[in-house]
Order: structure tokens, then C-alpha cells, then sequence
């Protein structure tokens, strides 16, 4: 039930192409030749294109890699001598568009489709095209020409705009943490290191997908959890018990209520990803040795705003500090709390908050102390209701215009397409897609998927259509009730769209600094200050309605829910404590005993014997592994900017919306985020505004 604490965050990120994708004739042809093998019909502006079977996937993606390797190889031609903007790096920089446009038409297949032999078919591919984009960063001759212009462009030989000099800066300090000015073997062991990681991500994350683990359980076992949930279970032939999966909403919303705590306990054994999340650390911290840094720690920092691993300990340390007293507090009061639920059902107390107990126990204190009642919430919160007062809040505050597109293809025919224009001047921003129910092989927990970026190409004439997906596995509608979302689902939805605006509201030269493609450690913050939209009574009002009645939550129940914010605040952050700290210099790591010990030590929680959280833990072998302290980090500027641009009188303000919209979300990585942070506060960042929202 750890996991809980922190995987409502979730957050997927299209894998970063340093050196990619064109506007060469050859490569023209390809994108028109994807877009007329398949009879699915596509927006106006969308170049994406779904293969039609797993045959086909596989063609296009030996086609992708032959067209990238020619266009390279033609490009390497170029003498280091006469290597520049216009004639090197300008093309390269638009190259990267259009193979990760390429790309995600394929790889977002895996995740998604309700196909098999696709979804294998499609993590064969990224494995290929992952193994290609290492060969790739791996040309020392790329690397070569890339530090020649810049050096052109420091001494004035050439010219470029700030964000083309930017992209250039960035591809030559990429080439160096590539070790491409080291010497050959070392350059070769770095390749084979980071080769064998892509490997292992992927697998970790089809493994986490494929997984359809489950309980089979009496009715009588889940009492206390909701019909409409109950109802939604697939019943068992043989035995006529229902079966709850546990890998994705469903197995976390059966440790809300329900009482036989025994049934929950089994369901925290295990995990297949084991094996692959445990081989990320050897192979990371070799490659940070070979390139000469302390710990990966300090090599994955590098690039962030934190800059190097003593920064984020010392982060982490004070505000776990800060914390404690309050964390003391708060666990006294739910061992309060179960040795009253102990002794109303007559079982011995322990005196210990186990790891299936820190849901159930969190949402009773909620209750008991906050009057928060999270069933009769729920009935206010049906998904149609926040879908649409989600619409709305995000249209007004960000002067946007939401049109639903039904004429075109989907994956699924629980899939919506929405156009985005500017409400001011009616230009087309862009695309979205919701995928919001749970299927079999789907990704299993809520993320915002990139899948075409906008950005400038044909030499910088022509801007592409920004198109995303918010994917998520909220309890789909039977005929009888609709889909009634708790508030912590409300809240991730709100967080997920936040990623889905910030997609389509920048506005970059370059495909590597589109999008949510901003310092990792800062990537959270913009839809983490959205969620405070979910606490806000006045946007509150706009997204819910009893299912039946349409009648607003009752004055009692929100004031409860709006001061609840503050319940287990301490639990809460020091659960997502646990895995920034994880992270350890030693390649030969036990993960699972590691986090164990760790648990014990910020929490006082000890994991149940044979449970493997971190082996359920994407974001491990997903990119974020020593960056996933980010959430936490970028909680604290999320804070400054909601109470210095908003506040609780602005949650609906247009002009608000427009500050945050033109300083933070159109940027997208073209400027370092302590200087959009600037621009947008008018001062430089603090945390006095987050530590005065946590209590603290």
C-alpha cells in the first residue's frame, strides 16, 4: 500500500532523442508513405500514424532506422571545417522531430492497444529503435561537427538564434557525458552499458504492463468497498469469487475500507520486475565511473537544477527534519485509531502500523478527525461531471477552446479526441486524447504520453501540431451506475491534464526543448500547482454534482474535504521520501533490502516479508531512479507559484491563467526553469509558501 502514496504521481515522459530526426526530402517521404499504409483516419495536422498489425509495425520500424542511418551518415559527410548552423545543425535539430514523431506512433503502441501480438510487437521495435538511438549518440563524427560549430559560434564565425545555440550547447555536453571525447574503448564500454539499460527499462516496463496478477476474493471479503466498484469486478467461473487485479486502481482501491485486512497482506508479495529493476544499478554506476563521476547520482543530476547529488541530500535531510515532529504526531494518532478499530472487532492490537494498515487507517483518521466521508464524497465526483468542469477550468484559465473530434480513428472505442484552439485568436494549438478506463495489457497507472511535438521545421517556415495523451485506469461505468471517482483520482486527473497543457502550450524552435521537456527535476511542478484546483471550493463547484441529482456537495462535506488537505501531510511526503533516498553509490545494491531499511527508518514501517515494492516501481528503470526526488523539489516551487500568481481569489483568472500560460507552459525547455520561475514570481523562488501549505 506504499506504492499508493506516491504512484497517483506517475508520470511518463517520451524518451528524450538527443540526436535525431529531418527535413530532408527522403525522410518527407517516409512520413507520407506511413501516413497511407493504414485506412485510420486522422485529425487535420496530425502526422502520427498507427501501424495496422504487428507486421506492419515492424516494416516501419526497420524502415525508420534504415532512413535515420542514411540521413546521419549523409550529415557526417559534412567537413568539420565547413560544419554550421544552417548546413549541419539546423537539419539535425529538425531531424529530431520528425524520427521521434516516427517513433512514438510506434512505440506508444505497447501501452495502449488492446492487441497483443501488437503490444510485443511494439516493445521489440523500441528495443531495436532504442538500440539504433545509441548507435546514434554514440558517432563521435556527430560529436565532432556539433563542438565544431560551437566553437564557431563563440568566436563569431556563425550565428544562431538563443534557442538553436541552445540545442547545440546541449548536443556537445550530451556528446561528453557519452564519453565522445574519451578514447575508443572506453567510448565502446559506455555504448555496451548503455545498450544493455534501454534493454532493461523496457523490459522492466513490459513486465510491468503484461503483469495481470489478481486475488480471488469473497464479496464478504471486500465489505465496507463501494457497489459500484464490487460491480465492476470480473466474477470467476469456477469458484464465483470476484477478482481483484492488483497492478493497477482496482488493487488500491480494495485497501480503502475494507475491514479482513488478511486477503490485503498477500496481495503486497512479489513482483517479476525484480530481476530488471536490480540490474539497473550495477550498470549505472559503471558507465558514472567510466565518465569520471562520483556516483550516477551525481552524473544524473548534472543536467538538473539540483546540479549534484550533495544538493538533493541536503534537501531531502532537512525538510525529513522539518518533519518529524509532525510525523510523530500523526503516528501516535493512527495507532489511536487502530486500537480503537482493534478492539471494536475483538482482535489483538500490535502496537505497529503495517503497510496494508496506512491507507485504510489515513482515510479513518480523514474521517474521524475531518469529517471527511470519502463514499458519500464520491458520489459527487462522477467522471462525466469532472470530465466536463475539468474542461471548462482548463479553457477559461488558460484561453483555450476544447472541441470533441468524432469522426476520426481511436484505439479503443472508450477513447476521446479533442481539438485545441486559442480562444483570442482561433489558431490551432493542437490535440489531445483521453484513454480513462482500465483493460488488459494497458499501462497500468496515469500518465501524460507526448506523441507529437510542436515545433518548427521546413528550415523553420512550418510549426507541427502538438498531440498528447492522458492515459489513466479510472473504475469504468456499468449500465446501472456511472464511474464515481474518489477525490485522489480527481486530483490525479487534474495533475495528468496539467502535463496535457503543458504539451501543447509551448511553443519551441526545436523538438528538444518542446513540451514537458524541462529540467526533470522541475518537469512535476506545472501540474502540481494545478492540483491545487482540487481544493479550491470555487473550482470544486465546477466539476462535481451528486450522479443522481446533480445537486452540488453540501457546505459540510466540502469545508471537511478542503481542510482535510492537511490530514497525515507528514505520512504523506515522507512515504515519497523514501525512494529519492533509495538511491545508493553501491553497484551491488539489494533494492528490496534496501527499501526495507530505508522504510523503517523514515517511516517506521517495515515492508511485509517477500514483498518487492521497487520491483512495482516504474519510474526506477524509467529515467527518474536518482532524479524521482523531483516530485518533492518541484512541490516547492509549485507552491510559490499557486499562492504568488493565484491564490485562492484567482483559481478561475483569466489573466492568471495568461501570465502561467506565456512564463511557464510556452517556454518549454528553451529557458533554464529558475529563470521562468523568476519571470513569473518576479523575484527569485522560495519555500516559505510550500512549508506554510504542508502545516509546517
Amino acid at each position: 500500500q506504499l506504492a499508493s502514496i506516491s504512484s497517483r504521481l506517475a508520470f511518463r515522459s517520451a524518451r528524450y532523442c538527443r540526436l535525431s530526426v529531418s527535413v530532408q526530402p527522403k525522410l518527407k517521404l517516409l512520413v507520407v508513405t506511413m501516413a497511407t499504409t493504414t485506412t485510420k483516419k486522422m485529425p487535420p495536422g496530425c502526422l502520427l500514424s498507427f501501424p495496422d498489425s504487428a507486421e506492419q509495425l515492424t516494416k516501419l520500424s526497420e524502415d525508420l532506422i534504415a532512413e535515420s542511418t542514411e540521413f546521419y551518415n549523409r550529415y557526417a559527410g559534412v567537413s568539420i571545417q565547413e560544419a554550421g548552423v544552417a548546413n549541419f545543425a539546423r537539419p539535425l535539430a529538425e531531424f529530431d522531430a520528425r524520427f521521434a514523431l516516427l517513433q512514438s506512433g510506434l512505440d506508444f503502441v505497447q501501452h495502449v492497444f488492446p492487441d497483443k501480438a501488437m503490444r510485443d510487437a511494439s516493445s521489440e521495435a523500441d528495443k531495436k529503435i532504442s538500440e539504433h538511438q545509441v548507435d546514434i549518440e554514440m558517432r563521435k563524427d556527430l560529436y565532432d561537427r556539433f563542438a565544431a560549430v560551437q566553437d564557431k559560434l563563440r568566436t563569431g564565425g556563425d550565428s544562431a538564434s538563443a534557442e538553436l545555440t541552445r540545442y547545440i550547447e546541449r548536443c556537445v555536453t550530451d556528446g561528453r557525458r557519452n564519453g565522445l571525447g574519451l578514447d575508443e574503448a572506453t567510448r565502446d564500454r559506455v555504448k555496451a552499458i548503455k545498450t544493455e539499460m534501454s534493454s532493461i527499462s523496457i523490459e522492466f516496463n513490459r513486465n510491468l504492463s503484461e503483469d495481470v496478477s489478481s486475488l480471488l476474493m469473497d464479496r464478504a471479503e471486500l465489505a465496507g468497498l463501494p457497489d459500484d466498484f464490487l460491480d465492476s469486478l470480473e466474477k470467476d467461473a469456477d469458484s464465483g469469487k470476484l477478482r481483484v487485479t492488483l497492478n493497477d486502481e482496482a488493487g488500491r482501491a480494495a485497501g480503502d475500507p475494507a475491514p479482513d485486512r488478511a486477503g490485503l497482506q498477500h496481495a503486497l508479495q512479489g513482483g517479476q520486475s525484480g530481476a530488471a529493476a536490480a540490474a539497473c544499478w550495477p550498470c549505472a554506476a559503471k558507465r558514472a565511473k567510466l565518465l569520471n563521476y562520483p556516483t550516477h547520482a551525481d552524473y544524473a543530476l548534472e543536467l538538473r537544477m539540483a546540479k549534484n547529488a550533495d544538493t538533493v541530500a541536503k534537501f531531502l535531510s532537512n525538510l525529513s527534519e522539518k518533519l518529524k515532529p509532525l510525523q510523530a504526531k500523526e503516528r501516535a494518532r493512527l495507532l489511536e485509531v487502530k486500537r480503537a478499530d482493534c478492539d471494536r472487532l475483538g482482535i489483538p492490537f500490535d502496537d505497529v502500523i503495517n503497510p496494508w494498515d496506512v491507507r485504510y487507517f489515513s482515510n479513518q483518521v480523514e474521517r474521524l478527525d475531518y469529517s471527511v466521508d470519502h463514499e458519500r464524497l464520491r458520489q459527487y465526483f462522477p467522471i462525466e461531471k469532472v470530465t466536463k468542469g475539468l474542461l471548462e477550468i482548463y479553457q477559461r484559465i488558460l484561453g483555450l477552446k476544447f472541441t470533441q473530434v468524432t469522426d476520426c480513428w481511436v484505439w479503443n472505442p472508450d477513447v476521446t479526441l479533442y481539438n485545441v484552439e486559442d480562444s483570442a485568436t482561433g489558431e490551432q494549438i493542437g490535440y489531445f486524447y483521453l484513454d480513462l478506463y482500465p483493460r488488459d495489457g494497458k499501462y497500468g497507472h496515469a500518465a501524460c504520453f507526448g506523441l507529437q511535438p510542436s515545433c518548427l521545421v521546413d528550415n523553420g517556415t512550418n510549426r507541427t501540431t502538438s498531440i498528447c495523451a492522458v492515459v489513466a485506469n479510472f473504475t469504468k461505468p456499468t449500465p446501472e451506475k456511472p464511474s464515481l471517482l474518489t477525490h485522489d483520482e480527481v486530483e490525479t486527473f487534474f495533475h495528468e491534464f496539467g502535463h496535457a497543457m503543458h504539451n501543447l502550450c509551448a511553443r519551441t524552435e526545436t523538438y528538444m526543448f518542446s513540451g514537458t521537456s524541462v529540467e526533470r527535476d522541475f518537469v512535476e511542478a506545472p501540474s502540481q500547482m494545478l492540483e491545487n484546483w482540487v481544493w479550491s471550493k470555487k473550482s470544486l463547484a465546477l466539476m462535481s454534482g451528486h450522479y443522481s441529482t446533480g445537486e452540488p456537495i453540501p457546505d459540510d462535506l466540502l469545508q471537511s474535504l478542503v481542510a482535510s488537505r492537511l490530514a497525515n501531510t507528514a505520512f504523506l511526503i515522507s512515504g515519497r521520501l523514501c525512494c529519492p533516498a533509495l538511491i545508493s553509490p553501491d553497484p551491488n545494491l539489494d533494492i528490496c533490502a534496501e527499501y526495507a531499511r530505508i522504510s523503517n527508518r523514515i517511516l517506521g514501517i517495515q515492508p511485509s516479508e517477500g514483498s518487492a515494492f521497487p520491483a512495482n516501481f516504474g519510474h526506477l528503470a524509467g529515467g527518474y531512479d536518482a532524479q524521482y526526488y523531483g516530485y518533492m523539489w518541484s512541490e516547492v516551487y509549485s507552491a510559490d507559484m499557486f499562492c504568488t500568481g493565484f491564490g485562492e481569489d484567482k483559481v478561475l483568472s483569466p489573466e492568471a491563467g495568461a501570465a502561467y500560460r506565456r512564463c511557464i507552459l510556452q517556454p518549454g525547455g528553451s529557458r533554464d526553469a529558475v529563470d521562468m520561475l523568476r519571470d513569473f514570481l518576479g523575484r527569485d523562488p522560495t519555500d516559505a509558501a510550500f512549508l506554510k501549505m504542508k502545516g509546517l
